[in-house]
């Protein structure tokens, strides 16, 4: 199983960690809001995650590591 961190504070709400993930690990917080205004992404099944890291590539603003 592959541990995600993210840096919530940096993230834009982009959504494309979101569509790039295989397994739908990842969605867009409904009730967080960070510092720049936005609904950060967060990791709703992780145990899914295979650690493929499709979503840190996607992320045009680098908060995602994936460490297997």
């Amino acid at each position: 199983m592959a541990k995600l961190t993210f840096k919530t504070d940096k993230c834009k709400g982009c959504g494309l960690c979101v569509d790039a993930c295989p397994k739908n690990v990842l969605a867009l917080s409904a009730d967080k809001i960070n510092k720049k205004g936005h609904h950060p992404v967060e990791a709703v099944n992780e145990d899914a995650c295979i650690g493929c890291a499709f979503c840190a590539t996607m992320c045009p603003d680098c908060i995602i590591k994936v460490e297997r």
